[in-house]
């Protein structure tokens, strides 16, 4: 587990790859990283899958690691502009202002992103990140940044696509982040492409 704790707030993440099968390396990659307001985390899913992908994802994960302290739309577009000379990448970024108790969070492609609210009677007690069609490096489109605000127990889950949707269905709020993690997986898991799940508790 990845614990980052700033100005008496905390995120625990988790991470589950699952490599498609006969595959060495994987597509997908992942960040979690501190910034100076909060945290940083992200799904990046290189497009197909082995060394190209990888090189694709590699690279995004490099910007993004660079430059957290900008802001999301600055790195999407950072992001586009460094990887036009690769296959290109999908992402679903998002940025925790733990001052605020805010989260921002951004999609290009079909990296799914589900914020799931720790008190159930909330309207709505699941939220979905809105996912622009498009590849970062290939065909940037317009693109749509939105902020919540969060509360302690929220519990944030971003999947590649090699994950089948709807997971969002079997999540219990109090259960620890690594099981939730690995149970999407072993439940969701499509068996056609890399895949990966990250699960953020904000606490």
């Amino acid at each position: 587990m990845i614990r980052i704790s700033r100005h008496g707030r905390c995120l625990e993440c988790a991470v589950r790859a699952f490599p498609l099968h006969g595959e060495e390396i994987s597509g997908d990659a992942h960040v979690v990283l501190e910034t100076n307001k909060g945290a940083l985390v992200g799904v990046v899913d290189g497009l197909g899958h082995g060394n190209e992908a990888a090189r694709a994802s590699e690279n995004a994960l490099t910007i993004l690691t660079n430059y957290r302290e900008e802001t999301l739309f600055h790195l999407v577009k950072r992001c586009h502009e460094e990887l036009l000379q690769t296959r290109g990448v999908v992402f679903t970024l998002a940025s925790f202002n733990f001052e605020q108790d805010t989260m921002t969070w951004i999609s290009v492609g079909n990296v799914e992103g589900v914020l799931v609210r720790a008190n159930p009677n909330e309207e709505p007690s699941i939220e979905h990140a809105l996912q622009r069609s498009g590849v970062i490096g290939f065909r940037l489109p317009l693109i749509q940044a939105s902020i919540l605000s969060i509360l302690p127990g929220d519990t944030l889950v971003l999947a590649s696509d090699g994950i089948r949707p709807l997971f969002h269905n079997d999540i219990k709020r109090k259960t620890p982040v690594e099981t939730i993690a690995q149970e999407i997986g072993e439940r969701y898991l499509r068996g056609v492409d890399d895949a990966m799940v990250l699960v953020g508790r904000y606490a």
